[in-house]
């Protein structure tokens, strides 16, 4: 399943996930820290869905109440 998911309060504008039975297969964000997204979506490729979201929800970034990867993880939530 292909799904594209429009993050807020962060600098990437979407993430484009890919996912099938339950596992991540690839993710892409456009914007964003171009190396540290790109290495987010390697590590997670592979992983079951639910393992992801538990790593990542809750991450923030500076003072901000979210994150690129709590959002990635707000994405794959709904994927559930």
């Amino acid at each position: 399943m292909k799904y594209e998911f429009t993050p807020t309060g962060v600098c990437s504008k979407k993430i484009y996930i890919d996912a099938e039975d339950g596992i991540v297969n690839d993710v892409v964000f456009l914007g964003g820290c171009n190396g540290n997204l790109k290495g987010i979506g390697a590590l997670i490729k592979g992983m079951s869905v639910e393992e992801a979201v538990d790593r990542l929800s809750g991450i923030r970034c500076g003072m901000k109440t979210t994150s690129c990867p709590d959002q990635l993880a707000k994405a794959l939530k709904e994927l559930l």
